[in-house]
């Protein structure tokens, strides 16, 4: 069955790349936030971004001097996790949907979960895609019962590196490598 209207592939390639480019930079804030690399989160957004967080509203890097310390004092680990998103482009402008869990083991041991989305205005700039605006839309959260990490106990499990809030995370390891022995059956 024929479509009605042309497909116009150089269109939709364009699309799916600018697509790609505002998901990329969507998980920059994520990665940038959870391994408490400014540097990376910072490139999430312009520098006359606006953020309203929670109690937070204002700039990209004042939001970040309010988030670390909060999420440090209250954390041992967080993770920003992001889900399904909707992205509408209009030309150099993009407004996009995600939804997200963000999931932190806290210094007591306990967890706390919550839900939502992040509503963001995109720009492209000098054929960069950065946020130039995001609203945190908090929807439900929860404390649910602790329990021991899994393997924790399993010896040598921390050979190819431990999770940090630095770049001592196993995730800036170039090249990534396996320091751990074979498993024995």
């Amino acid at each position: 069955m024929a479509a009605e209207h042309p497909i116009d592939s150089e269109a939709r390639v364009a699309a799916l790349l600018d697509k790609q480019d505002i998901r990329e930079c969507l998980v920059r804030f994520s990665r940038g936030m959870d391994r408490f690399d400014k540097e990376i989160y910072l490139s999430a957004f312009w520098g006359d971004a606006q953020v309203a967080a929670g109690p937070f509203v204002g700039n990209a890097a004042d939001c970040w001097d309010w988030a670390v310390p909060m999420h440090e004092a209250g954390q041992i680990i967080t993770q920003h996790a992001l889900l399904q998103s909707t992205i509408d482009l209009d030309g150099d402008v993009a407004h996009s949907e995600t939804y997200y869990q963000f999931i932190g083991r806290n210094r007591d041991e306990t967890l706390w979960i919550a839900g939502g989305r992040y509503v963001d205005r995109l720009q492209r700039r000098e054929g960069v895609w950065k946020i130039a605006l995001r609203t945190n839309v908090i929807e439900w959260g929860c404390l649910p019962a602790p329990m021991p990490v899994p393997f924790a106990d399993v010896p040598g499990i921390a050979a190819n590196g431990v999770p940090s809030r630095s770049r001592d995370d196993p995730s800036y390891q170039r090249p990534l490598m396996n320091r751990r022995r074979p498993t024995t059956l």
